[in-house]
Parts: structure tokens; C-alpha cells; sequence
């Protein structure tokens, strides 16, 4: 009786496991790697090339590290981003360093508003996917730039994963106890 008992419990759970919802962890792009959100000496191609090197995806974050008062982030639509109009921003945050989730799929474009380094390449476009079935690889961390007021990010893992053990496993687990 007690084995019936207990084989309904592990079934129950097994099947409640299934109807969950799986929990991906989400990746902190560092902006640039090393070199931060900074005018590159290369014209667009080094905020390209790191793009090309990323996989963005729904509920990921970028974290532009750049200088209060030298630089700011601005995100704009896709007509702005190519002659680099700063009129009508979606968005703007001049507080450096910066960390935005990514919210919705699609292409996102960045700009730096300051003078003409939008125009000298500080400019970022990426493709967000909907969403992610794998944690992806991130940038290293960055301290902030030199004469920066803000501390550095913490120098820990630059992704947050939390480990979901799925209750089917704790259920089978029980099983073999019993």
C-alpha cells in the first residue's frame, strides 16, 4: 500500500515537472570587452566584430562602460543610426557605466551622442533573438575607464546562473530511497 502510495507522488511529481516552465539563465554582454564604450581607433569595426562574436537574446543585458560626463548611451531607431541623428533618441543614459536589459527581438541600435564619435564609430547594432534554450559566452570583465567616477563592475562571473535541479530528478532520487 505504502508503494502504491508512493509511486503516486513520484508520478505526480514528475508530471507537475513537466508542466514548469525551464529557467534559462541570462548573459551580461560587456559592451566592447576590454575596451569599453569608448571612440575606437578603427572606425565601426571594432563594435561590429565584437557584435559578430555575441549571441543576443531576450532578457540578456548590455553593460556599456564608459565615463559620466565623456561618453553617454543612446538607443535609436534604425533610419537615426546609420547618419547618426541624435534628435529623437528612444532612449538616453549619460550615468556611465550603464546596464540595459534587452527586452524585445529584433535589431537594437546604440550610439554615442557626444560630438561626432557616433560618426568616428562609436555605434552598436545587434540581432536579439526571442529567446535562449543555452546560457551563451559573455565578454570579459571591464574596470571603468581612467578618471571614471563610478567603481568598477564587480569583478566576479559576468553572468548570473542560477542551477534549477528539476523536480523530476529530487523525485527520482526520493524513489530509490523508498
Amino acid at each position: 500500500m505504502a508503494s502504491s502510495k508512493l509511486m503516486m507522488v513520484v508520478a505526480v511529481i514528475a508530471i507537475a515537472s513537466f508542466c514548469m516552465p525551464s529557467t534559462v539563465a541570462q548573459t551580461r554582454h560587456i559592451v566592447g570587452d576590454t575596451f569599453g564604450w569608448n571612440v575606437p581607433s578603427d572606425g565601426t569595426a571594432t563594435y561590429t566584430n565584437w557584435a559578430s562574436r555575441q549571441t543576443f537574446n531576450v532578457g540578456d543585458t548590455l553593460l556599456f562602460n564608459f565615463t559620466t560626463g565623456f561618453h553617454d548611451v543612446a538607443e535609436v531607431s534604425q533610419a537615426a543610426f546609420g547618419p547618426c541623428t541624435t534628435a529623437s533618441p528612444i532612449s538616453n543614459n549619460a550615468t556611465g557605466p550603464t546596464t540595459l536589459t534587452l527586452r524585445t527581438a529584433g535589431n537594437h541600435y546604440y550610439i554615442c551622442t557626444f560630438g561626432t564619435h557616433c560618426n568616428l564609430g562609436q555605434k552598436l547594432m545587434i540581432s536579439v533573438r526571442g529567446s535562449s534554450t543555452t546560457p551563451t559566452p559573455t565578454g570579459s570583465t571591464t574596470p571603468a575607464p581612467a578618471g571614471s567616477m563610478t567603481p568598477p563592475p564587480p569583478a566576479s562571473s559576468s553572468s548570473s546562473f542560477t542551477a534549477v535541479v528539476p523536480v523530476t530528478f529530487l523525485a527520482a532520487a526520493l524513489a530509490f530511497f523508498y
